[in-house]
C-alpha cells in the first residue's frame, strides 16, 4: 500500500495549500485529494512539480507499507 505524505512535507515547509497549488499549477481541490490520499494515481509531471515547489524527493511525499 502506498500512504502519501504530503500533509507532512508541507508542514514541514509551512506551506499552505494554496501557495503550493500556486506554484504547482493544480487546482486546490487536486491537492487536497493528493493530501488526504483519497487518489489512486498522480503523474509524474505533478510530481515533479510539487518536489520542485516544496524541495523535497518523492520519497518524502510517499511511502510504501506492506498490507500485512
Amino acid at each position: 500500500m502506498i500512504i502519501l505524505r504530503l500533509d507532512r512535507v508541507m508542514a514541514d515547509r509551512k506551506m499552505s495549500l494554496n501557495e503550493l497549488s500556486e506554484k504547482v499549477g493544480v487546482s486546490n481541490v487536486n491537492l487536497s485529494k493528493l493530501k488526504t490520499g483519497k487518489v489512486s494515481a498522480i503523474r509524474f509531471s505533478t510530481l515533479d512539480a510539487i518536489c520542485k515547489a516544496l524541495n523535497c524527493q518523492p520519497g518524502d511525499i510517499l511511502e510504501y507499507t506492506s498490507e500485512d
